[in-house]
């Protein structure tokens, strides 16, 4: 019985530990910061960025593209939830984090949070919650930009805190 629990620790942490290697280039969790690049801020980081045809964006500390849900008010709780929240999943805080970091191009005074009804915090820029598209893992990528999908309209976000209505290139 010992031997099997010490195997189990070793299989536990070992893993842990493999998964911290790495050479940075891939990231399987917004969290997961302490292996990417220093040129790279934590996904809990909001700043502006390019993206082709839409001109500047807010996106994560990553340069991942941050969306917004058409169905959601602005400085209301997120509505997107169940499948919803899976197929665009929302910015959150780690539960380490009190608040997120605002980098260039973004007005800080615009950045915030929104307790979900779900637990955790949901970052929030211009009180619009914020979220991912999956299919975008590449910084400069906007291909959830115009879609209709879970029920709702998806648009990228000007560091003005507007919507940016343009149809994807």
């Amino acid at each position: 019985m010992v031997a099997n629990v010490a195997t189990a620790v070793m299989v536990v942490f070992g893993g842990i530990g493999l998964g911290a290697c790495g050479n940075g280039t891939s990231v399987s969790s917004p969290f997961a910061t302490a292996q990417r690049p220093l040129e790279h801020g934590p996904a809990w980081e909001v700043k502006a960025s390019q993206v082709a045809g839409l001109g500047n964006v807010v996106v994560d500390g990553r340069g991942l593209t941050l969306y917004v849900y058409a169905d959601d008010q602005p400085g209301h709780p997120p509505t997107c939830f169940g499948i919803c929240a899976v197929q665009w999943p929302p910015a959150l805080l780690p539960p380490t984090v009190d608040r997120p970091v605002a980098g260039p191009g973004v007005n800080a005074g615009l950045l915030a949070t929104v307790a979900r009804r779900d637990g955790p915090l949901q970052i929030t820029y211009a009180g619009w919650p914020l979220y991912y598209w999956p299919p975008d893992r590449s910084p400069g990528q906007a291909t959830g930009q115009a879609l209709t999908n879970a029920g709702g309209r998806w648009w990228v976000l000007s560091p003005s805190g507007r919507p940016i209505t343009t149809p994807r290139a």
